[in-house]
């Protein structure tokens, strides 16, 4: 949670370094494997996730080609399970009080599903979820000394090995809607109609598109997806097949040229992938 990038301006006078409230600044993956999930993404995406650190806790970073951090894995212990912790991917996402917007987002209908807590020279987080019930994270960060002008890049609309889209499932787009910008000032006037599937609301922030919002297939949960960007789809689906994952989706192409797939890795997450053919 300590990725940070050079920004040549800042679009806010927050005190968490230059990305805004509202921007997606980390990514998680939990899972009961990491050495597994480690064999897994370094095929598919081209990272490196660390082997175990020591501590108590099993909390792994995740490194790009370039050196700069994608993320982190943090192993899904039984303690968790037995509390219905299942393998996922979440996003955090940044903001100037933990607290108050935890408060706000339970006054508006939400819920909190880790309370508050300080890591120690990293930050405060909290796990919620929204009135829907999709997960995710709030996080206000302590930026690393001398790198208090940095920003996070591990969200990329076009940089490869990055989370190139955030969209969310949800089975109330227009509660959703205006959940998330009275939250974190989304903005999402902007929309294709999908027909019978309805729209898909792209999702605004400070000049970036950071997704979209879209109804629930039926009889799944609401949730969020994180499509992370490889050169070529084609080429990542069968790596991520020999290495055992399940592809339920494409590679199948989007208006904007890129391909996608969407698919399960073989300790149960569910993943997503971006890029050319």
């Amino acid at each position: 949670m300590t990725d940070v990038r050079e920004a040549e301006t800042t679009t806010s006078s927050n005190d968490n370094g230059p990305n805004p409230p509202g921007d997606f600044i980390w990514y998680e993956l939990i899972t009961p494997d990491p050495v597994g999930a480690k064999a897994f993404y370094d095929a598919v995406v081209g990272w490196t996730i660390e082997p175990q650190p020591s501590g108590e806790m099993d909390y792994r970073m995740i490194s790009r080609s370039d050196g700069r951090m994608a993320g982190g894995v943090m192993r899904l212990t039984d303690e968790m399970a037995s509390h219905g912790a299942r393998p996922i991917w979440l996003g955090y996402i940044n903001v100037d009080d933990v607290d108050s917007t935890v408060a706000s987002i339970e006054k508006a209908g939400g819920k909190v599903l880790l309370p508050a807590f300080d890591i120690p020279n990293i930050g405060r987080i909290a796990m919620v979820a929204d009135p829907q019930g999709a997960p995710f994270y709030v996080m206000k960060p302590i930026p690393p000394a001398g790198q208090e002008k940095q920003a996070s890049d591990v969200f990329s609309p076009d940089q490869p090995q990055r989370v190139s889209w955030n969209e969310l499932s949800t089975s109330e787009p227009a509660a959703a809607r205006k959940f998330y910008g009275e939250q974190f000032g989304w903005g999402s006037d902007e929309f294709m109609d999908m027909g019978e599937l309805g729209e898909y609301r792209f999702l605004d922030h400070h000049g970036v598109r950071l997704g979209a919002l879209c109804g629930v297939s039926q009889g799944q949960q609401p949730k969020w997806r994180y499509y992370l960007r490889v050169p070529s789809v084609s080429v990542a689906k069968d790596i991520a097949q020999q290495k055992g994952g399940q592809v339920h989706m494409g590679p199948h192409q989007v208006p904007t040229g890129d391909y996608i797939i969407i698919g399960t890795d073989p300790q149960g997450a569910e993943f997503a992938l971006v890029g050319g053919q």
